[in-house]
């Protein structure tokens, strides 16, 4: 492989033009510093059982992709150990000094990965310090744990492989009794809280351990009390957990216990208000989702959240969100609006209708799905306009045939959908034809003259 290295050369007058610009050096690296599978320079050589030399980072994702053999010799691999070879590495950092006047940087020397032999031992003494109540000790592991998984996303794959967030489930549940004793002092109340937020910054690694824990009051209420601070990253770590809570099989459980702590459905509501980043208004948006979902008094927590100003914010969202965070959105304002008093305060949001019906087509098949349902939701008692009941529904078909649904959804059914949304716009198109001949709006269907009718 070579290396195209550039020098430029000095021109101490302004006014002299140089013959060349530049001129290129060429330095060639030893084949035996190159990694086999990528051809670049070796940051980290380790050697297989087959006596063959590979690039650290190269060679593990070939055995992570299913492979068990050996990329150069094809022979199968009896043991998957990778054993550090210093002398290459010291040729290699030695030829980086000998060229660095050519621009070649000298690598570092690689940090020994952890192995699963120090996290299970780990994870035994953070469970006896948790026996123990031994706040700085289980303090300082963490601590340990965490400068590891900085070193590499390897350390951190390792240790999640190795168990730590079972470990770290009991250690946060047993801290979390001592955080809420009554006669713990000021300061140390403080201490025992920095733990807590240590620990959960370590199990949002492992989603799938959280299913099996942190389902008892005491434990989530730890979490809402962070969710309502003022730490962000404490916040975002709180919502990201009670959201793998709520989705596991013990979700409604979970959802009822968070709906009856104190500013529990408050604090859901300000992640949303108050985004602190991209990741935990996604997290926070499918945590109330499945709040709002799954809930034993889904209608009286649904009002609760509709009270607290929920399909504001979700509008919010839907007009000026990215992708994700738009689908996520539209999915809770699609329950929302199973509601009677969801529909009321989306009727009452000027902007509900014309951007419903302006993001078809425009987000996502999911969206546009969502979108079709949430509309269908909100017309679909406009019986007739003689009936003075249903006036706000005859209103939202009026305006929803003004902003140009009727269009809109013949496209849908055009391009095709799902066999349930497909019913809906059936419907849709229906009620709002028996409107359409009878309104004086535009008629903009000269647009999709070239459509041919599926129904």
């Amino acid at each position: 492989m070579i290396l195209s290295l550039r020098r430029r050369r000095a021109n101490k007058k302004k006014t002299q033009i140089p013959e060349s610009d530049s001129e290129m050096t060429e330095i060639v690296i030893p084949a035996h510093f190159r990694c086999p599978i990528t051809l670049d320079l070796m940051k980290d050589p380790v050697t297989l059982s087959t006596g063959i030399t590979y690039d650290r980072d190269s060679i593990e994702k070939w055995i992570e992709s299913g492979n068990r053999t050996c990329p150069v010799t094809n022979q199968v691999l009896k043991s998957f150990d990778q054993i550090p070879n210093h002398t290459i590495r010291r040729m290699i950092q030695d030829w980086c000094v000998q060229n660095r006047s050519h621009g070649v940087e000298r690598i570092p020397t690689p940090r020994i990965p952890v192995t699963q032999y120090e996290v299970s031992s780990v994870c035994e003494r953070i469970a006896i310090a948790t026996r123990n109540k031994d706040r700085k000790r289980c303090q300082e592991l963490v601590g340990k744990m965490k400068i590891w998984a900085k070193e590499s996303e390897r350390n951190r794959k390792c240790m999640v492989n190795g168990g730590i967030g079972r470990v770290l489930l009991l250690s946060f549940e047993a801290f979390a009794v001592v955080f809420s004793a009554e006669e713990l002092g000021e300061q140390e109340s403080a201490n025992v809280r920095v733990l807590l937020e240590q620990i959960l910054s370590v199990l949002t690694w492992d989603a799938d351990s959280l299913g099996d824990g942190l389902k008892n009051d005491t434990s989530l209420r730890c979490l809402v009390s962070f969710l309502q601070g003022n730490d962000l990253s404490a916040r975002q770590n709180a919502v990201m957990v009670i959201k793998e809570l709520l989705a596991s099989d013990q979700g409604r459980d979970v959802a009822v216990s968070i709906a009856e702590i104190d500013g529990g459905v408050e604090a859901l509501v300000r992640m949303i208000r108050e985004p602190v980043s991209p990741k935990a208004m996604k997290a926070s948006l499918t945590a109330v989702f499945h709040m709002i979902n799954t809930n034993n008094d889904t209608n009286s927590v649904r009002s609760r959240f509709v009270d607290l100003g929920l399909v504001s914010l979700l509008l919010e969202n839907i007009l000026e969100g990215e992708k994700g965070v738009s689908e996520r959105s539209l999915r809770v304002f699609n329950v929302v609006c199973d509601s009677e008093e969801g529909r009321e305060k989306a009727y009452d949001n000027a902007l509900t209708i014309p951007l419903v019906v302006k993001k078809i087509l425009r987000v996502s098949d999911l969206a546009s799905e969502l979108l079709v349902s949430i509309l269908w939701k909100l017309c679909k008692n406009a019986k007739s306009k003689e009936e003075d009941d249903n006036d706000r529904e005859i209103s939202a078909v009026v305006e929803a045939l003004q902003v140009g649904a009727f269009e809109k959804l013949l496209v849908v059914l055009q391009i095709g959908c799902g066999s349930k949304t497909k019913e809906k716009v059936t419907q849709l198109l229906k009620l709002f034809n028996i409107y359409r001949q009878t309104l004086n709006c535009d008629d903009s269907s000269a647009e999709f003259k070239y459509l041919k009718k599926p129904f």
